[in-house]
């Protein structure tokens, strides 16, 4: 097992991270007040490839593999301070795009995904209700057979990108006695009469991600709507969750590497008792554990994205990985902020911002709770 990099992906890493402090700064406080998405930098990132890592050339992509996304997915946390914009971004790739590229038709496939490559169209992802959330396969949405196609019913809650998504993944129950096996993924688009966005939804963090409310009323979508098989949603659900779980927690371990790198300078340049506070342990230890979250994260998301290359299922290690990097997110920002003391708390110097966002990593992609509870059934429990 093998987990060093290439010249390539080294060269593409520093080409990521050039490209984030080069486009995607501007005034990300000022976007969080308002609750403004950065279309500017959707629309660059398109340009420079970002949206079209993983898909083939055929769509317009870049053809990378899962390793060279996640380093990539890590460059831009490290570099871009926008929280925000990047899960949105995350939403739109791995529980969108790669699950039209694994479960869609050639149809489908070649509709949907060179516009979402090209930045053209967004794409969303609705599974939450508001009565199930982590029980996600009780859901009530359901889909009924016509004689023409499928007629939804529903509503869904908390669903990233709903407000500017072109195209949402929906997921419904085709037979709710069947519980998880009765669930069927659904190609929806913006425009179907059926389909109602509510307002963006207030969020303590991620602001910048437009989050919002579904309703589907006698929502009437084609037998082409339906993404891979009646029945399979649970099994596309699944297989996206290994994506989700490895390449946007790497987005978490660069923002991880950025709060180090700050507080290492901080560190050497505060004085305290006539000397730098990097010299009393009770600070440098805190740094060190910082630095060893980031180390192991790292190696348990590689692990994920070397077994995933090989063609290998990972549930289990990407729910560790999950676990284990979204907990280690949100110490290394309470860290980060206690140990600027009184300037930690002031508005001013942005550690609130790693904080609540951090907070949302332990709920999105499965909660902590539910990556322990798939941990323990593979121990049989």
């Amino acid at each position: 097992m093998d987990f060093s990099i290439t010249p390539d992906q080294k060269a593409f890493r520093r080409s990521v991270a050039e490209f984030a402090k080069l486009e995607l700064q501007g005034d990300v406080r000022a976007r969080e007040t308002s609750g403004e998405f950065f279309w500017d930098g959707w629309k660059t990132c398109a340009e420079f490839g970002i949206q079209g890592m993983p898909m083939p050339e055929m769509y317009g992509g870049l053809g990378l593999d899962v390793t060279t996304c996640l380093i990539a997915m890590q460059a831009l946390g490290r570099h871009c301070r926008d929280s925000g914009f990047l899960f949105s971004l995350n939403s739109h790739m791995w529980t969108c795009e790669i699950p039209i590229l694994d479960f869609g038709t050639e149809e489908q496939k070649s509709h949907y995904l060179p516009r979402m490559v090209n930045g053209s169209l967004v794409g969303g992802h609705a599974m939450t209700e508001p009565g199930s959330g982590s029980d996600a396969y009780s859901m009530r949405t359901t889909a009924v057979k016509t004689n023409a196609g499928y007629v939804l019913n529903g509503s869904k809650v908390f669903i990233s990108n709903a407000p500017i998504a072109d195209v949402l993944l929906i997921f419904a129950s085709t037979d709710r006695d069947l519980g998880w096996a009765g669930i069927t993924g659904f190609l929806v688009e913006k425009d179907n009469p059926g389909l109602h966005v509510g307002k963006p939804l207030s969020k303590i963090g991620l602001k910048t991600s437009p989050t919002g409310e579904l309703t589907l009323e006698d929502c009437f979508v084609p037998e082409s709507a339906i993404l891979g098989r009646i029945g399979q949603g649970s099994a596309i659900f699944s297989a996206e969750m290994e994506w989700e779980r490895s390449c946007l927690f790497a987005c978490h371990l660069g923002a991880m590497q950025r709060q180090l790198d700050e507080c290492v300078q901080y560190a050497k340049d505060r004085e305290q008792f006539g000397e730098p506070i990097g010299n009393f342990q009770g600070v440098s230890h805190k740094i060190a554990d910082m630095r060893v979250r980031i180390e192991l994260g790292e190696m348990m998301l590689h692990k994920v994205a070397w077994m995933k290359s090989r063609g290998k299922r990972a549930p289990l290690e990407s729910a560790m990985a999950k676990l284990v990097v979204s907990e280690a997110y949100m110490a290394s920002s309470i860290d980060a902020l206690h140990l600027r003391g009184g300037y930690g708390f002031m508005s001013e110097y942005e550690a609130d911002r790693d904080l609540l966002d951090a907070a949302g990593g332990k709920i999105y992609s499965g909660t902590s709770e539910i990556q322990r509870n798939i941990i323990a059934r593979f121990l049989g429990l």
